[in-house]
């Protein structure tokens, strides 16, 4: 075997306990939905800042390999805690204040109104609920980018709801405001799903206008959406509820339905702006309000008094799709499936600090169906384990990372989590062969990257690599991604990451991303300096040069946290470790739905 030189991670991979109250599907005293992975505070005043040191914006637990494991499990349950509580904590927007002022203005805060719209018993898969976590921290907090969004079912009917939180900077939009929405259409797009948008924004936020107006990611592309959505026949419903102003009054305009409650305002340009542009003198009301909207304009299709009574027509209104009668009808009982380990047993399978060797068959084995796995060329390319298997009785593929050290006749031992020139050959092949019976794929990313040195080269790594990448970008079929430990340099490309189109991308609470570990980036800027200081730079001193290098890592340590990484939406979410199987039951529920097929034609054109 080569001199080699991995990528390896230097962070404590920690794993979060079981809790019952992470899973719920009712709405607590305030109608926030419990969502997957939703979570009560512990009721004995644990305190997130007990953990989290106040010099860092993100920190993670660290423990050292020799830690006890009951002192290791403590440590475990007070990080997941702290993420936990941390999201309880986002999902309250912009907190009692800003639900008081809704309040007077006669309107229910975001997620009271998801309680209403929802069915009782749907669970609420809430998408980018990091979103913007610690990005624009000189304007304050923008808890979850200021917009709820997620798939719950309405009337039995799986819909996209997009919803503004007017708690939050009056719901303006910042850049990942802008980015969020367009995931959540793009995701609504690829499986099919209604979309339902709950409008109370102020419009963009002015000033970071740059970063928001005029890109191809950007506020624009959110109203190309609507009009491409709606041409391909997915139905979209627009309830606006508070304001709607500016370049954002075209969103409700452009689909299919229009609703407004009484005190609503939607328009062009508010009264100000108006009597600055052209001096004209006008009230909200005779401007833009509902009534107008109604009665004069012809805008709006329903004009309902209050935020109830709007809520229960969008309802009604879904109630009319054929599919929502498709599912009346079709309920029946069905087979159990259970997987062959209890979910829980991911938690002794994942050491605190990463470096442990598991079988990811055990792994897989808590999340599909028992004795429905047939493990495809097991016996080559051991460093990636691919599998037809059933979730739920649903057929699906998987390519998953081993981080058991293996033994090949041809290469000898091979590193777990590495990927091989024989496991890229056997995954790409495999990824083949899913798009040719139409299985979708799941990965699970635990991956330290691709094996380097002289004879990986001479293996033809890169040719292997180019190949597997090359059949994950053009595989057609759903493709899922669950995030479980690290996913490091091209390792992410090879395994679906988020630029390769997955429908869903989840990771778990202790994910990490980078295109290296931190103390690898680390020494390799110390070497470079060093080696620029030895040729006669003699600028920086050694003293100087080793603050860098601290300064490095910790940067790196602090992007490499998944919670850095979800606020800038390179996941959908964070999940808990436990609660994978559920998870992607039900997002395989979503992307079984047919894709829209793109022709030419317009969509709902107001007249």
């Amino acid at each position: 075997m080569s001199k080699i030189a991995l990528i390896l991670p230097c962070f404590v991979n920690l794993r979060c306990p079981r809790n019952p109250r992470f899973l719920s599907s009712s709405f607590n005293a305030a109608g926030n939905r419990r969502s997957f992975c939703d979570y009560s505070p512990p009721q004995d005043g644990f305190a997130e800042a007990n953990l989290i040191h106040p010099r860092s914006r993100i920190n993670r637990v660290r423990v050292m390999s020799r830690t006890s494991a009951s002192s290791s499990s403590e440590l475990l349950r007070a990080h997941c805690a702290a993420i936990a509580n941390e999201e309880s904590v986002l999902r309250e927007g912009g907190g009692k204040a800003g639900h008081e002022r809704q309040r007077k203005m006669n309107r229910l805060p975001v997620r009271e109104r998801l309680g209403r719209l929802l069915d009782k018993e749907s669970p609420f898969f809430e998408i980018g609920l990091w979103a913007a976590y610690k990005m624009y921290e000189q304007w304050g907090k923008i808890p979850a980018a200021g917009v709820v969004a997620g798939i719950g079912d309405v009337e039995d009917v799986p819909c996209m709801i997009i919803a503004n939180d007017a708690t939050v900077k009056a719901g303006s939009f910042f850049p990942q405001t802008t980015k969020k929405v367009i995931r959540a259409q793009r995701i609504a797009f690829e499986c099919s799903l209604p979309i339902i948008y709950l409008v109370d924004s102020a419009g963009v936020f002015l000033p970071m206008q740059d970063e928001i107006f005029p890109d191809e990611d950007d506020f624009g592309r959110i109203f190309r959406n609507n009009s491409v959505i709606s041409a391909a026949g997915i139905p979209q419903f627009a309830a606006i509820m508070g304001n709607c102003v500016a370049g954002g009054a075209y969103l409700p305009v452009i689909c299919d339905k229009i609703l407004m409650t009484k005190g609503s305002g939607l328009y062009l340009a508010g009264p100000s702006l108006v009597k600055a542009a052209i001096g004209q003198v006008v009230d909200q009301e005779e401007l833009g309000g509902a009534q107008m909207h109604a009665e004069i304009s012809g805008t709006v299709d329903f004009f309902e008094k209050d935020d109830p009574s709007c809520l229960k027509r969008l309802r009604s209104l879904v109630r009319l799709l054929p599919e929502a009668k498709e599912s009346k009808t079709s309920r029946t009982s069905k087979e159990t499936f259970k997987p062959s380990k209890d979910p829980d047993t991911v938690y002794d399978l994942i050491s605190f600090d990463g470096q442990k060797q598991y079988d990811t068959r055990d792994l897989l084995a808590t999340v599909v169906d028992e004795e429905s796995v047939d493990e495809y060329k097991a016996d080559y390319g051991k460093t990636l384990v691919t599998a037809y298997a059933r979730i739920n009785g649903r057929p699906v593929g998987i390519v998953a990372n081993q981080r058991l050290q293996v033994r090949t006749k041809k290469e000898g031992i091979q590193m777990g989590g590495v990927i091989y020139s024989d496991s890229a050959d056997k995954a790409a092949r495999f990824i083949m062969d899913c798009n040719q019976t139409g299985l979708p794929i799941i990965f699970f990313q635990d991956v330290t990257g691709f094996m380097v040195g002289r004879d990986a080269e001479q293996s033809g790594i890169i040719r292997s690599g180019a190949k597997l990448v090359n059949a994950v970008s053009n595989s057609v079929v759903p493709k899922i991604t669950v995030v479980v430990g690290g996913s490091f340099g091209a390792g992410n490309y090879a395994m679906c990451g988020k630029a390769y189109d997955p429908r869903f991308i989840v990771a778990w609470p202790t994910a990490r991303y980078a295109v290296m570990g931190a103390a690898q980036a680390s020494d390799t800027v110390f070497a470079i300096l060093a080696r620029a200081r030895e040729r006669g730079d003699k600028k920086t001193t050694h003293e100087e040069l080793e603050e860098l290098r601290i300064k490095v890592k910790q940067s790196y340590e602090e992007q490499t946290d998944i919670r850095y990484g979800a606020s800038r939406g390179w996941v959908d979410t964070i999940i808990q470790p436990h609660e994978t199987r559920d998870i992607l039951i039900r997002l395989l529920q979503y992307v079984r739905r047919p894709k829209p097929q793109a022709h030419f034609h317009t969509g709902v054109i107001q007249v």
